[in-house]
């Protein structure tokens, strides 16, 4: 088969990003779905529209083939489950898999990060203005982050928006706490969010943890990647 819908996009150290290109294509399409096993398959028989369809099919297929590269492992040997809170983990014969792995797609853009060790997020979205903006400004952000974002104009006032939104989605997937976290709660660090610096550490209240965030950003969608600076086990 032909697999030539995915492409490395960055690295750090024991990390992998891969962009899965989601845009309409048959060919790709048809390969993927010898991907996915029955379950797989069932599911995507139940999505109503063919976008979410699509997207679901490809970003699976590609998850699939880079675990069974990354494990050495055959496609059948590998399943899925999901931790307590849905975050979900890799099985390889039925045993938990050695590596993590995080998945987000928006509009034609998919990413996958897979890391050798603990537990990695990953962000992507398409700079399109939300209906629901204001709401997610006083309850998503900081103050020092709505101060920033209320000192900002034009399309500078949304790539901030879409910088740090990304920041906090991957740190909340990286979590696997869902939004039980309260992301107004920390603040990003001021160099991360106004964009000087690409990569920082960053503390969240209450949690023993340091994370790795990174802007993954490009001219064509913001995007963000968080990962456990500590050796700790990936299943959370």
């Amino acid at each position: 088969m032909v697999q030539d819908w995915w492409r490395p996009f960055a690295a750090e150290s024991g990390i992998a990003v891969y962009h899965v290109d989601l845009a309409p294509h048959p060919r790709r399409e048809r390969e993927a779905v010898r991907w996915l096993d029955g379950g797989e398959r069932e599911r995507c028989g139940r999505f109503l529209v063919e976008r979410p369809r699509r997207e679901y099919r490809l970003c699976r297929a590609a998850l699939r083939a880079l675990l069974c590269g990354r494990l050495g492992c055959a496609n059948d040997a590998l399943a899925f489950a999901a931790a307590e809170h849905g975050k979900p983990f890799a099985l390889v014969d039925g045993a938990p898999a050695t590596v993590s792995f995080n998945v987000s797609h928006s509009g034609g853009h998919g990413l996958i990060a897979v890391a050798d060790w603990g537990s990695v997020g990953v962000d992507v979205e398409e700079r399109v203005i939300r209906h629901d903006i204001d709401g997610v400004l006083r309850t998503a952000f900081a103050p020092d982050e709505q101060g920033d974002l209320a000192a900002a104009s034009g399309s500078g006032k949304a790539e901030l928006f879409f910088r740090m939104w990304t920041m906090k989605e991957a740190l909340i997937k990286a979590l696997g706490s869902g939004f039980s976290l309260d992301t107004a709660s920390f603040t990003l660090p001021a160099a991360l969010r106004r964009g000087t610096v690409k990569t920082a550490l960053v503390r969240i209240p209450h949690l023993t943890r340091v994370w790795l965030l990174s802007d993954l950003g490009t001219a064509e969608f913001a995007a963000a990647l968080a990962h456990d600076t500590a050796r700790a086990a990936h299943r959370e």
